[in-house]
């Protein structure tokens, strides 16, 4: 028997699709499997099946570690071991068709290593979920498994698991040391680098001392044929930096007129964007949509799966002629017109310099999809607007200065406007500002309407937005393309930052502070940074995972020691920080009975809902819906006086809502859905009467009891229009 193994149940019906003829779906221990009549099943596992545990269960730092199936903490995925664990034993070829990375990798190899020992083991290798890749990627595929790969994400696991685990033990074990209260902590190999970044800029943020300057700008206004425009122009220096030489500028400028003094005109040439890889599309769906890194990546996932996009974990920025990009225009241009304009010229993509040895950069592969989500309609658009643009000609800007001037003091005035569009009409994203200024002539009086000067700050640095770090990220070369949006998500579920610009919680300034303290090792990018060098190494055979795991030990068991005569200390310089941080976090607002605190409250079967400090004196309380993220705005309700609070559901976009059930603000809501309701209602009626009025109009066609012949083709149309009415009526 001949065991292909997916790793998740929508590829693996993909798969079976794809390669197996006349195939049977089966069932065992709840899960679908796939036979054909030659011997081949197509399985999924549920992503990883084994997961590293601590063997002997011993105090920080411990390295004992083992492979254990995830089951005995991810119940969910139990009944796919079992049903891999019973092909397994069976079966004298198996063939990895996981993903192609190294959790792919990993999870193959565990599966055949524990699972499937005894069978002969070959590499599926493909980058779309489309039948025609897949068929080829089973034909050709390699015997064996990805050494490089599987050693390269072992040797990951295994650093994560040291530093991870051991640390977030030794930051908890303190707490509870200090205070005996269990609060869990948690830091990472990338995770501790990644919040001091953030708590660095924090800390800029807090130091910076604002210098005051001053800027001059004049108001006028032209019409021409076309149109009325009112024309900002600055002063020479963007700032003056003594008020009273910007006064004197102001007052010798007061009251007079400007002259053109100069038109200069520039044409720019404006290169096609490059390909998407993972991190240029997660940068490019938060400018355009505002989605995290971390939902861009799940939704990208998701149009991979369904067979929409070539995967999405990738570092390319390179789109190989092998994909055949003829094909996939013609496929697109059926639902976007704009993909036939391509098709008239060369097919050159514009590629950046990123490379991946298993993945090209992210591309539509033509598939069209049949329906989708609003989040993922979104996103397939600009990956296959993108993938257009790539191959459009450069655009063409013209930039323009105006210089004027009052008596000697210069201003100007700048902009820009397309006059080329090429790739700018085959991507609707680009968004740039176009500005098309009157004619002016040299010696040109120009009527002041306003003379402004602005007193002025200077502004501390901005804060990381998740995208920013993301790129942040990847410029210090912490993390990879596939954990980094997961990084940023855990410092959030940690309470170590907060805030859609990411300010970083007393919490999460202290745990920075101490481990700087204490531990500096477990904040060092350079040594985060060392690692990842040393397992592309491993993955290219250049260097043994045991050597880089042996340094790793005798690196954390020294810092580990350290840790351990300080941990009292360490604990109660942390402990106060987190029920400070756990009682902001929970802090909504005021109570608008009592004057108390309204906190979230969360019930031992998980329910949740704010209630009252002052409780049981105030039994104010509000309920909250379930299933869902739920975030403070800071913002009060301007009816019923209740804080605001976003809340977030998957798949869906996110709404803000005020506490009070009885609000104004919602005297709409579930109008929409008693409108569809009656539209519904409405259609059902209307097809019940027509196949009554048409049955009834054949009844009365027939004389007495002389019945009229019928034909065949009458009597099939008239069961479709009775079944199609009933299928209706059924919803």
């Amino acid at each position: 028997m001949h065991l292909i193994i997916a790793e998740k149940p929508t590829a693996a019906k993909k798969i079976a699709d794809s390669i197996l003829e006349e195939y049977k779906t089966k069932k065992k221990y709840s899960v679908n499997y796939y036979e054909s009549k030659d011997g081949i099943i197509v399985a999924s596992a549920a992503g990883h099946l084994f997961t590293l545990r601590d063997k002997t269960r011993k105090a920080y730092p411990n390295f004992d570690l083992e492979w254990q199936p995830s089951f005995k903490k991810n119940k969910f995925t139990k009944n796919f071991y079992q049903l891999l664990s019973y092909l397994g034993k069976s079966s004298d070829k198996m063939t990895i068709a996981t993903d192609l990375d190294k959790e792919g990798e990993v999870i193959g190899y565990n599966i055949y290593r524990f699972l499937c020992g005894k069978a002969k083991v070959s590499r599926m290798e493909f980058s779309t979920l489309t039948k025609e890749e897949l068929k080829k990627s089973f034909e050709n595929r390699k015997e064996g498994y990805n050494y490089g790969l599987t050693e390269s994400g072992l040797t990951r696991h295994y650093l994560d698991f040291y530093y991870g685990v051991n640390i977030s033990k030794a930051l908890t074990s303190s707490i509870k040391t200090a205070s005996n209260r269990y609060y869990l902590l948690s830091s990472g190999r990338v995770q501790g680098p990644a919040l001091e970044i953030l708590a660095e800029r924090e800390k800029e943020i807090e130091k910076f001392i604002p210098v005051p300057f001053w800027q001059l700008s004049f108001i006028t206004s032209k019409s021409d044929k076309r149109k009325f425009q009112e024309l900002l122009f600055n002063y020479k220096k963007s700032k003056i930096w003594e008020k009273g030489e910007a006064q004197k500028i102001f007052d010798e400028c007061k009251g007079k007129n400007a002259l053109i003094e100069k038109t200069e005109a520039k044409k720019r040439i404006l290169n096609p964007p490059v390909p998407f890889n993972l991190t240029g599309l997660q940068l490019e769906s938060y400018k355009v949509f505002g989605f995290s890194p971390r939902r861009t990546q799940a939704i990208a996932q998701g149009l991979y799966l369904g067979g929409l996009i070539s995967y999405p974990r990738t570092s390319s920025q390179k789109l190989p002629p092998s994909i055949n990009y003829k094909k996939i225009i013609e496929k697109l241009s059926r639902k976007f017109k704009v993909g036939k304009e391509i098709l008239k010229k060369e097919l050159k993509p514009n590629e950046g310099e990123k490379t991946d040895s298993a993945h090209p950069s992210i591309y539509p592969t033509g598939e069209l999809p049949k329906k989708l989500r609003a989040d993922e309609e979104k996103l397939y658009s600009l990956i296959v607007h993108r993938f257009f643009a790539v191959f459009g000609k450069p655009a063409e800007r013209l930039s323009v200065r105006i210089t004027a001037g009052i008596e000697e003091h210069k201003f100007h005035c700048t902009g820009a406007r397309t006059i080329k569009e090429n790739w700018l009409s085959l991507y609707p994203f680009a968004n740039l500002q176009e500005i098309e200024f009157p004619n002016f002539v040299n010696g040109e009086i120009l009527i002041i309407d306003k003379l402004n000067l602005e007193d002025k700050e200077t502004q501390p640095p901005n804060r990381y937005s998740q995208a920013s770090l993301v790129r942040e990220l990847e410029k210090r070369n912490l993390g990879t393309k596939s954990t980094r949006a997961m990084i940023i998500h855990t410092l959030y579920e940690r309470n170590y930052v907060e805030g859609h610009q990411i300010e970083v919680t007393d919490l999460g300034m202290r745990v920075v502070d101490t481990l700087k303290k204490y531990a500096p090792e477990f904040l060092s990018e350079e040594l985060t940074a060392k690692f990842e060098k040393e397992m592309e190494l491993v993955e290219q055979s250049e260097k043994k995972r045991e050597d880089i795991l042996e340094d790793a030990r005798k690196l954390l068991t020294e810092t580990f020691k350290k840790f351990r005569e300080k941990e009292k200390e360490i604990g109660n310089s942390l402990v106060d920080s987190v029920e400070e941080t756990i009682e902001e976090q929970n802090n909504v607002g005021k109570c608008d009975k009592c004057g108390g605190n309204l906190k979230f409250i969360q019930m031992y079967n998980g329910s949740r809902f704010v209630g009252c400090s002052n409780y049981p004196k105030c039994k104010n309380g509000y309920p909250l819906p379930r299933n869902c993220g739920i975030e403070k705005t800071g913002k009060i309700c301007e009816h019923c006086g209740t804080p605001i609070l976003k809340i977030i559901r998957k798949g869906r976009r996110p709404f803000n809502m005020c506490l009070d059930t009885k609000c104004k603000s919602k005297e709409n809501w579930g109008k929409k859905k008693e409108k569809k309701a009656k539209v519904k209602s409405e259609k059902k009626e209307k097809v019940e009467k027509g196949v009554k009025a048409e049955v009834k109009v054949n009844k009365e066609e027939e004389p007495g009891k002389e019945k009229k012949r019928i034909s065949k083709t009458e009597k099939t149309r008239k069961k479709k229009v009775i079944k199609k009415a009933s299928v209706k009526t059924k919803g």
